[in-house]
């Protein structure tokens, strides 16, 4: 039996309703799962949406600006199309869902609780989810998400990174890693330089690694970004932790190999993948979006879902 793949379609005013039909016309995806998609029906037939294609559950935005930019109506749309998927994975009628790309922005003008999926996630199911993306053999996952570079020192507790650790041994796992090894990025330049540059290393990144190795779990000693990624990407651990947002996406999406990356969350009663990219406003409407990575999101979710309910 085919997992069911329920996708939201995401804002009505960016690209999601184009990829979200372009990759439900992807002869892998009919092949992988039984997809539903929950979004706005206006802006999905403009996209080349039919009943044919799969079942619509219509979360409308009603009247929207000609502009393809931010906007309360768009933002509570998509809002409400994530919180029906949630409710539906959560009472067992989806195997996972998959959300296109949504406006942080126009999340706010709608007064959302949350300012982007992950959050939201965090406060309905009153856990600490992992943020991570997957690209071929390369698999990142974050600490803390999007969290100010000024605010870093202070969030990057070692409780949290040893929480965050354990998520992720427990995602690679999910993916066929039965001891999965952990490259973990440091902080400072240098990794501190032995707290000349900085002293997180000694007091919080460090002693968690520690905690984490005597606790069973094969993770390195905090090492500067350059040389975990280098480590990483050269096939020497499983995944690499960062510890901030930037320090795991840009080097992600430069990185070489085939496919674009997939962004999942790990550690909720749910499965989510997106993908790894933005509303594009700039492009939305047009019909030039680049579905791979709707697809590869798709896939993924589903190659998860069959592995759980298998």
């Amino acid at each position: 039996m085919k997992p069911s793949i329920l996708i939201t379609a995401g804002d009505p005013l960016g690209i999601g309703p184009e990829i979200t039909v372009k990759a439900l016309k992807s002869a892998a995806v009919k092949r992988a799962c039984e997809p539903v998609v929950a979004g706005d029906l206006a802006a999905l037939r403009r996209a080349g949406w039919t009943p044919a294609l799969c079942p619509l559950l219509p979360v409308n935005a009603g009247r929207l600006p000609r502009v393809h930019a931010p906007a309360a109506a768009a933002g509570e749309a998509s809002l409400k199309a994530v919180l029906l998927a949630v409710k539906l994975a959560k009472a067992g009628l989806a195997d996972a869902i998959v959300t296109a790309p949504v406006s942080k922005e126009a999340w706010a003008m709608a007064g959302a609780p949350a300012p982007a999926h992950t959050d939201l996630f965090r406060l309905i199911e009153g856990r600490e989810p992992l943020m991570l993306f997957s690209r071929g053999a390369v698999n990142a996952a974050l600490v803390t998400e999007h969290t100010p570079v000024k605010d870093l020192p202070r969030a990057l507790t070692r409780r949290l990174i040893m929480e965050k650790a354990w998520l992720f041994a427990g995602a690679l796992r999910a993916l066929g890693r039965r001891r999965p090894a952990i490259t973990l990025c440091a902080l400072n330049p240098h990794a501190g330089d032995g707290g000349v540059i900085g002293r997180e290393e000694i007091v919080s990144v460090g002693p968690a690694a520690a905690a984490l190795r005597r606790s069973g779990l094969r993770v390195s000693a905090p090492l500067p970004s350059d040389a975990a990624w280098t480590l990483h990407l050269r096939g020497g651990s499983d995944g690499i932790l960062c510890l901030y947002h930037d320090q795991a996406l840009a080097p992600l999406k430069v990185a070489p190999g085939e496919g674009p990356a997939v962004h999942w969350t790990w550690g909720l009663s749910f499965i989510r993948t997106s993908p790894a990219h933005g509303t594009a406003f700039d492009i939305a409407g047009k019909g030039r979006a680049d579905a791979s990575g709707m697809e590869a999101a798709v896939l993924f979710a589903a190659r998860l879902a069959a592995a759980r309910i298998s």
